[in-house]
């Protein structure tokens, strides 16, 4: 399934980032779903949650932003906005 695609390719992208930052998990992401794209909020709530089972996204907050401009270049695409790490500090405590 396309959007099984869509969001996994995302987690790999989460985890790369939070391995590449020496975070110990994602704590959050922010996302904006194109006006065109396949994804209603919910539907793509439902798939991230199961793809990100059991990887540094898992329980991660889930922030999603909807346009509605058709015309938007990425108006089919899925953007990631933002991301929450959480980073260990110097005594080794997660921030």
């Amino acid at each position: 399934m396309h959007e099984t695609g869509i969001v996994r390719d995302l987690i790999r992208r989460l985890e790369a980032v939070a391995r590449d930052a020496g975070a110990k998990r994602v704590a959050g992401v922010a996302v904006r779903i194109g006006a065109l794209s396949q994804f209603a909020p919910e539907h793509f709530r439902e798939h991230f949650d199961e793809e990100a089972r059991g990887t540094l996204a898992e329980g991660a907050a889930l922030r999603i932003q909807t346009s509605a401009d058709v015309t938007d270049p990425s108006a089919q695409d899925v953007m990631m906005e933002s991301i929450d790490l959480e980073v260990p500090d110097d005594n080794g405590e997660g921030s």
